[in-house]
C-alpha cells in the first residue's frame, strides 16, 4: 500500500469536498496512451488505489506499462470503538488521495486499444468515483 515516507504536519484538518472547482494539474496523458480520468470529487483510499493497479495488472497478464498518477499523503484520524467524546483528535488511520474532477489517475501503455479499455473498466470498479476513459491524440 502506497503511504508517505514523512510527513510535515502528522494531522492534518478535514477540508471540504466543495462542489466547485476542476484540478488544474494532473489534467493530460503525460506517459501512456490511455487512461482514466476522474468526472466526480472523491477522496480515494490507498487501498482502493492498489486493488484497481492490482485489478488492471492481472487482467493484462503484466504486458505494458501502468503509471499510477495520483498519491495517498492526507492522513485520515479515527477514534477507537466506544470512545467518549472529548479526549482529543483520534490517531492517523488511513491515508487518502484528493481527487478533483479532471484529474488522470491511471494510465496505461504498450497495449492494444481493447485491452487497455477493459482493464482500465475493471480498475473503475474498484473506485468509489466516476471515472472516464480517455485516449492520447495522434
Amino acid at each position: 500500500m502506497l503511504l508517505p515516507k514523512k510527513v510535515k504536519h502528522r494531522k492534518w484538518h478535514k477540508g471540504r469536498k466543495r462542489a466547485s472547482g476542476v484540478d488544474s494539474r494532473g489534467i493530460h496523458l503525460s506517459f501512456g496512451a490511455y487512461g482514466i480520468k476522474a468526472k466526480e470529487r472523491a477522496w480515494v483510499t490507498s487501498r482502493q488505489i492498489e486493488a484497481a493497479r492490482r485489478a488492471m495488472t492481472r487482467y493484462v497478464q503484466r504486458s505494458g506499462k501502468i503509471w499510477v498518477r495520483i498519491f495517498p499523503d492526507k492522513p485520515i484520524t479515527k477514534k477507537g470503538q466506544e470512545v467518549p467524546m472529548g479526549g482529543g483528535k483520534g490517531a492517523v488511520d488511513h491515508y487518502v488521495a484528493v481527487v478533483k474532477p479532471g484529474r488522470i489517475l491511471f494510465e496505461m501503455d504498450g497495449v492494444d486499444e481493447k485491452l487497455a479499455q477493459e482493464a482500465l473498466r475493471k480498475a473503475a470498479s474498484k473506485l468509489p468515483l466516476a471515472v472516464r476513459f480517455i485516449k492520447r491524440e495522434m
